[in-house]
């Protein structure tokens, strides 16, 4: 179940053309009238021209979007004017067939950064998309395909909230995966009632906790953009904590699938950081431990490597006490007060196959976080030296 779920979306994939494989490329996600709507976007300085685009038309209707067009196979980004031009024309050949103004439409793109995008190809398709766009199951499944690169499995998820308000998703990534607001391409739906500004808080809360949480290749990506549209057609207006829980899940479910897709990785390690002076730190701390390539080969070798997570924390920048760091690998622990336990650790290596996890306690502040990276693998570094 996907962004289908909720009522009053419909939802289309097809293949315009755009990847020589001929595996679906295009994706449409829409309404019958303008919906509140939230959306967060890459903070990178290159930003593409779809992400320029949609901040612009969030800006532009006040966060009352019609519908959502995503290709892949092709970022659109670091292209020029002609890349300003396609994102513009891709919103407009919906915003025509669904009877909206341009503005209400917004521009979601991924692949490799630089080609420019085959028009020709692609605006024909949206005509294809909004003609063929369903609310059952298996259209949200296809919308869903469409935004495949390197991903080998669709993700997808899907919640009910308190009184029946449904909350749905739809996710792509697997690499560049290293969160500065979100990471990847995301469309959440809801059914519930809410305006725009409760759906922006309820949005950055959610990807703060979820997508933000999450680390891959320490790679911020040009294109990342996360979207959440609220139809209110259930009925039910949930309170701010109820919407963001149902929010958080579908999140959560989603990010936990893009570690697990990681290309060629072969575990998702969870990195349990607690005792900082607050969220925030606790977060920046875990990163630093997820976007330290020595760590993430230990993680690979199965290397319960303490050391190296203490060097990571040393230099992330975050107010920290070495003496009070506590490190535990899959229940074990291996460090107290900043000094190895006297575990051997060799009896440790067996626990770690497969996922685990690693606990961190820095201190004896309220703060506290949860970091899901993978490991790095032989395999990463071969698949991302092939040219893409």
């Amino acid at each position: 179940m996907s962004v289908t779920f909720p009522r009053g979306f419909w939802a289309a994939g097809a293949a315009a053309g755009i990847k020589p494989s001929g595996a679906s490329d295009v994706s449409l996600v829409i309404a019958q009238e303008p919906l509140p709507t939230a959306a967060v976007f890459t903070q990178n300085g290159a930003a593409a021209a779809p992400v320029r685009l949609s901040r612009r038309h969030m800006e532009i209707s006040g966060g009352a979007i019609r519908g959502v067009t995503l290709n892949s196979g092709c970022a659109n980004a670091a292209t020029g004017e002609l890349g300003d031009q396609a994102a513009v024309d891709m919103a407009a050949a919906v915003a025509r067939e669904v009877g909206c103004e341009v503005s209400e439409v917004l521009v979601c793109s991924t692949g490799p950064i630089g080609p420019q995008l085959p028009m020709h190809k692609i605006l024909p398709a949206m005509q294809l998309l909004v003609a063929r766009a369903g609310s059952s199951q298996s259209a949200g499944r296809e919308a869903a395909a469409g935004l495949m690169t390197t991903d080998t499995f669709i993700k997808e998820a899907a919640v009910s909230g308190p009184g029946g308000f449904r909350v749905g998703g739809m996710a792509k990534g697997a690499a560049m995966i290293r969160p500065s607001m979100a990471t990847m391409l995301a469309v959440i739906t809801t059914d519930a009632i809410a305006s725009a500004q409760r759906l922006r808080g309820v949005l950055s809360r959610a990807v703060e906790e979820t997508f933000n949480s999450i680390n891959i290749d320490g790679c911020e990506s040009t294109n990342d953009t996360v979207i959440l549209m609220a139809s209110g057609l259930s009925g039910i207006q949930p309170s701010p904590g109820e919407l963001t829980k149902g929010v958080r899940k579908v999140c959560a479910r989603l990010a936990r699938d893009i570690v697990a897709d990681a290309e060629d990785c072969t575990r998702v390690v969870t990195i349990q950081v607690s005792g900082a002076p607050d969220d925030g730190s606790a977060r920046r701390m875990g990163m630093a431990i997820a976007d330290s390539d020595l760590v993430r080969c230990s993680f690979y070798g199965g290397d319960p490597n303490w050391g190296r997570l203490v060097a990571a924390l040393g230099a992330c920048g975050e107010p920290m006490d070495a003496s009070r760091i506590d490190i535990t690998y899959q229940g074990t622990p291996v460090a107290r007060g900043g000094t190895h336990t006297g575990v051997d650790l060799s009896t440790i290596e067996p626990l770690l196959v497969g996922d685990f996890e690693v606990e961190v306690v820095v201190g004896e502040g309220p703060g506290t976080a949860r970091i899901l990276t993978s490991d790095l693998t032989p395999g990463y570094v071969i698949f991302n030296g092939e040219p893409s």
